[in-house]
C-alpha cells in the first residue's frame, strides 16, 4: 500500500498552500492533475489500489475539455504520522463516502485550514459537524468528468467552481482557493452558497436519479417527453422546499433559472400551455449541451458502491417532511433507485416509462409556492440547443453530472 508522510520532496513554493484532495475519481483526478501541473504542493489520497498504481506508474492522464493532457503526480492510499497538515483538504468522493474521508482527514488539517465539499447534494452541514463550521467551504462543481479507466480521466463539459461558506461571510481563504481553481475552469466566490447548492441539488435530482433509472446518457434521456416531464416535476419540488426553507436560489451558470423552471399550478394540471413549451424547450438545449453526461449515481451502483440517492431526493424528501411540503415524485424516484442498486430493477427507459405511468395519479392535485417578485424566463438559446449527437463511448462514467 501506499503511503505518504509529507517528505516527497515538492517542487511547490515556499509559503503556497497545501493541497490535499481525496478521492480519485472524474472529479477527483481532474482536480489533481491541474494543481500537479500548476506546481502547487498536492497530495492525492484514494483507497482504490488500481487507480493509486496506474497514476504512480503514468501519471493523472486526462483527455477532453481544457485537457492538460499526461501529468506527473502522486497518488497515496494512506497517509502516515507525521505528514505536515494540509492547508485545503479537497472531498471529491460521491456523497456516501464523504463524511468517511473527512474524518479520515481531520488530523492532518491546519488549525486555520478549510475542507471544501465537492459533491452534490448539502454535504456541508454533514462535514461541520466532524470538522466545525469554521473548518469548512463549499465548492459547488459546474463541470462533469468521467474515469474511463484507472488513471484515465475524460474531461465531459466545460464550467468552473462556485465557493462559499455556509454562513456567506467573506473568507481570504476563498479568494486564494479560487486562484488556485481558475486553471480548471472560471472560480467564483458567492455570499448565497446555499442558493447555488439548492439549485444544482434540483438539477442533480433530476438529471442524477433519472439517469440511474433510464441508463442513459442525458442527451438520449431528453429526447423523452416523459423523461423531460418528470425531471420538471423533480425539479419543482425541490425548489418548493427551498423557497419554504427561505432559501434564495442562485441561477445555474448564469443563464438556469430554477425559480422559473418549477410548474406552475396551472402547469401542473394543463395539456399544454406556452409555459410547459418553453420549459420542455430548455430541457431539450440542456440535452443537447450536455449530451455526454451519465450519471455518477449509475456508476457507482454498477460498481458495487452504494448510491446517493439518499443524499439528493431522500435529502428534499427528508426536508420537505420537515417543512409540510409534499414530495411525492422525489420519494418514488428515491425508491425506484433503491431497487435498481439491489438488482430488483433493470435501468432503461422502459423502467423509467413505467415509473411515470405510475406517478401520474399523484401529481394532479396543485400544491406549489409562489417565487419572488421580478424572476424573469430565461433564454432557451442560450444554452446552445443546436449542438449534434455524439457516439457514445464504452467504459465512460459520468463522475459530477452538472450545468
Amino acid at each position: 500500500m501506499s503511503s505518504y508522510d509529507g517528505s516527497n520532496g515538492s517542487t511547490a513554493r515556499p509559503g503556497s498552500p497545501r493541497f490535499l484532495i481525496v478521492g480519485c475519481g472524474g472529479i477527483g483526478g481532474v482536480v489533481a492533475a491541474h494543481l500537479f501541473e500548476q506546481g502547487h504542493d498536492v497530495t492525492a489520497l484514494t483507497t482504490n489500489p488500481l487507480i493509486a498504481d496506474a497514476v504512480n506508474a503514468h501519471g493523472f492522464r486526462v483527455r477532453g475539455e481544457g485537457s492538460p493532457g499526461t501529468v506527473r503526480g502522486r497518488v497515496a492510499q494512506k497517509l502516515l504520522q507525521g505528514t505536515r497538515p494540509f492547508d485545503y483538504v479537497l472531498l471529491a468522493t460521491q456523497p456516501p463516502q464523504v463524511e468517511e474521508a473527512a474524518k479520515t482527514a481531520l488530523p492532518f488539517l491546519a488549525p486555520t485550514g478549510a475542507m471544501v465539499c465537492f459533491q452534490n447534494g448539502l454535504c456541508e452541514e454533514r462535514i461541520a459537524e466532524i470538522a466545525g463550521p469554521d473548518r469548512v467551504l463549499g465548492g459547488v462543481v459546474a463541470w462533469g468528468a468521467s474515469m474511463v479507466e484507472p488513471g484515465l480521466y475524460d474531461r465531459t463539459s466545460s464550467g468552473g467552481f462556485v465557493l462559499g461558506r455556509m454562513d456567506g461571510a467573506p473568507d481570504a481563504r476563498l479568494e486564494e482557493l479560487s486562484r488556485a481553481l481558475e486553471a480548471i475552469g472560471p472560480t467564483t466566490v458567492t455570499n448565497n452558497l446555499a442558493g447555488a447548492r439548492w439549485s444544482k441539488l434540483a438539477i442533480n435530482c433530476a438529471i442524477t436519479s433519472l439517469g440511474a433509472i433510464g441508463g442513459d446518457r442525458l442527451g438520449v434521456l431528453m429526447r423523452h417527453r416523459f423523461i423531460r416531464r418528470l425531471a420538471l416535476e423533480i425539479m419543482s419540488e425541490v425548489v418548493f422546499v427551498a423557497r419554504a426553507a427561505s432559501v434564495r436560489l442562485e441561477k445555474v451558470s448564469g443563464t438556469l433559472d430554477l425559480d422559473w423552471i418549477a410548474l406552475t399550478d396551472a402547469e401542473r394540471i394543463a395539456v399544454g400551455s406556452p409555459g410547459l413549451v418553453a420549459k420542455h424547450a430548455l430541457l431539450l438545449a440542456v440535452g443537447a449541451r450536455f449530451r455526454r453526461l451519465r450519471s455518477s449515481m449509475l456508476a457507482a451502483i454498477e460498481r458495487g458502491r452504494p448510491a446517493a440517492v439518499d443524499f439528493l431526493n431522500g435529502e428534499v424528501t427528508s426536508r420537505g417532511q420537515k417543512l409540510g411540503v409534499q414530495t411525492p415524485i422525489n420519494a418514488a424516484i428515491q425508491a425506484e433507485v433503491h431497487l435498481v442498486a439491489q438488482r430488483k430493477a433493470r435501468p432503461s427507459l422502459e423502467l423509467a416509462r413505467a415509473l411515470y405511468d405510475r406517478t401520474r395519479a399523484i401529481v394532479n392535485g396543485p400544491h406549489s409556492m409562489p417565487p419572488p417578485s421580478g424572476e424573469g424566463e430565461p433564454d432557451p438559446a442560450a444554452l446552445d440547443p443546436e449542438v449534434p449527437e455524439e457516439p457514445q463511448e464504452a467504459g465512460s462514467n459520468e463522475a459530477q453530472p452538472s450545468l
